[in-house]
């Protein structure tokens, strides 16, 4: 019979189909709205009305079939497709990748926390204060009263009679002295200003670390044998140090100290001017007057500061001959420090 040949051909025509458009070809052409089934059914009108039931079942069977057929030839084919999609797709994972290019801590903040870390190793505690300070703090309970002659070696920042931007991070030594008792053991980092031109080594805003002592019974002694384990750690151990007389109004005695010059191993350099040492940091004894300032008995206590630039420990370390280019941020420079 023609239905029956018309399903044969169908199904035949869908078993061989290898591809998705081939298997819409076939269902558009058999089961489509002028395919070859559907057209069977519109001719039933045509018929004695004695066939007609027959017909309509025959019909429906033959489409039935067909679209079975189909179904299971699209399961059939759509996984061969995407079998054939993935192995096209497939990406050597042997193959060396194009990472991206990862970050650092910049060269400041990596000294900052070497310094810090070796502090706290010692028993030092971190503290931190405003970096706009009352000139009460940053210059008069500091030994530096309205006419001292150091204020003009600070170039400071006013903000207003009594207000400025802090030159040093000393008046956080001053907060801690007079917010606790004795013992004191702390260092304080942070940034500072000072009305400086900038150039190869200075700036007027760079980093500063120091650090404060306070008990019974502190020396001398004490602050050196600090200061040189904290310099051996840092640059060394085959460092030597030479300690200076110097003058600070917030120590008596003070001291500049230097150490054997890190880019020439004390041979002489630009770096050092030929000396081998270099300067790296002042020191001293807390003066008495500081300690009645803050309300402790310079009888009683005693005590020993030092304050460093975390620039220059940079600077020196690294062999960086010009301070800007800590500050310009050129990823060719910092990409260095990885």
């Amino acid at each position: 019979m023609e239905t029956d040949a018309i399903t044969k051909s169908a199904i035949e025509a869908i078993m061989a189909a290898d591809s998705s458009a081939a298997l819409n070809e076939a269902r558009v052409k058999y089961l489509g709205k002028k395919g070859e089934i559907t057209l069977l059914m519109k001719r039933m009108g045509s018929l004695p009305e004695e066939e007609r039931p027959a017909f309509g079942k025959r019909v429906n069977e033959a489409r039935g079939e067909v679209e079975r057929a189909l179904k299971n030839r699209q399961t059939v084919v759509a996984a061969k497709e995407q079998e054939k999609k993935i192995r096209s797709e497939v990406i050597d994972i042997t193959l060396p990748g194009k990472g991206e290019p990862m970050g650092a801590l910049h060269p400041l903040t990596q000294v900052y926390y070497e310094i810090r870390d070796i502090f706290l190793g010692m028993g030092f505690d971190v503290l931190e204060g405003p970096e706009v300070e009352l000139d009460e703090y940053n210059f008069e309970k500091l030994n530096m009263p309205k006419d001292h002659p150091a204020r003009d070696a600070q170039d400071t920042f006013y903000v207003s009679d009594d207000v400025v931007l802090r030159t040093h991070t000393s008046p956080v030594q001053i907060r801690a002295m007079l917010a606790q008792k004795p013992p004191i053991r702390m260092v304080c980092p942070g940034r500072v200003f000072r009305c400086d031109d900038v150039d190869a080594t200075h700036s007027p805003v760079f980093m500063q670390l120091e650090g404060l002592v306070v008990d019974k019974n502190i020396r001398f002694s004490d602050l050196k044998g600090t200061i040189n384990t904290f310099l051996k750690s840092y640059y060394g151990d085959e460092v030597k140090t030479k300690f200076r007389p110097g003058f600070f109004p917030f120590t008596e005695p003070s001291a500049e100290v230097d150490v054997t010059c890190p880019l020439c191993a004390g041979k002489g350099c630009p770096a050092c001017k030929g000396a081998g040492m270099i300067e790296v940091l002042g020191c001293g004894s807390v003066n008495p007057v500081v300690l009645k300032n803050v309300g402790l008995d310079p009888n009683e206590y005693s005590g020993f500061a030092f304050g460093m630039g975390v620039d220059r420990l940079t600077t020196t370390k690294y062999g960086i001959t010009d301070i800007r280019l800590l500050y310009e941020n050129d990823v060719r420079f910092l990409g260095q420090f990885r």
